[in-house]
């Protein structure tokens, strides 16, 4: 596909190059265009996830043992049988989790 085909109205000087206002233009409209995207495609996020989502993101390991020690907690409503735990309480035991101090299974 030839240069050309992504400049606006096909403008290049004799040298082979854009003009800035060009160029200006077809970035202002590919930042919409992205930005355009990004947002049709954003899902909100739920404050609680599901065990198994949990399980998903972050290890079922890692989940049950912060679950075990009481860094997180579950909440199961009556109306379900699905098991929930809360996104920030999850993101923080996350974030602060330093993989490199755990002790062996041995050691444990």
């Amino acid at each position: 596909m030839p240069f050309s085909c992504f400049v606006p109205n096909g403008k290049i000087t004799s040298s082979g190059r854009m003009k800035y206002m060009d160029l200006a233009m077809l970035l202002k409209n590919a930042a919409e265009q992205g930005t355009a995207k990004a947002i049709n495609e954003e899902r909100s996020v739920p404050d609680r996830l599901t065990k198994a989502d949990a399980y998903r993101l972050y290890g079922r390991s890692n989940v049950d043992r912060w679950l075990r020690e009481g860094l997180i907690s579950a909440q199961q409503p009556t109306d379900t049988s699905q098991i929930f735990l809360d996104r920030s309480e999850l993101e923080a035991v996350a974030a602060s989790s330093n993989r490199i101090t755990y002790l062996p299974i041995t050691d444990r």
